[in-house]
């Protein structure tokens, strides 16, 4: 047989998980402004109080966040949105902080690792999920 072959040593050398969810979603910033400004009493059912303060652009990029880890999840009924808060890590990088419903679906699914990567640039901020095992 000719041609490129994979070498064996890769396949035994893999540790890594397996993906159990991917999601993503994205958000015009200046609809959901508009959204929050007509239903004041939303960003307090969306957004953790540490959250809250944060800039327009931030804030859809986290409901994008959320979003999108809820379809990495497989998008169950009941999951609560305080349950899920967008952080950051000791390098500045975004990552999840699970709490309750949220932890519950995740550890049920055995994932265990979350991959989150956020964008906010000319109106429109996104997010994509990994959930890994």
């Amino acid at each position: 047989m000719t041609g490129w072959r994979w070498p064996q040593t890769v396949l035994h050398r893999h540790t890594g998980g397996v993906i159990v969810g991917i999601g993503i979603d994205v958000v015009d910033v200046s609809r959901f402004a508009g959204t929050l400004d007509r239903t004041p009493a939303l960003r307090e059912r969306i957004f953790t109080p540490a959250e809250r303060s944060l800039p327009m652009a931030s804030l859809a990029a986290r409901f994008a966040a959320k979003e999108a880890l809820a379809k990495a999840l497989g998008a169950p009924g009941g999951l609560q949105w305080h349950d899920c808060e967008v952080t950051k890590d000791d390098e500045g990088r975004p990552t999840f902080s699970l709490t309750g419903t949220v932890l519950a679906r995740a550890e049920g699914l055995g994932a265990r690792t979350l991959h989150l990567s956020l964008s906010h640039d000319a109106g429109i901020a996104s997010a994509m999920v990994v959930a890994e095992s």
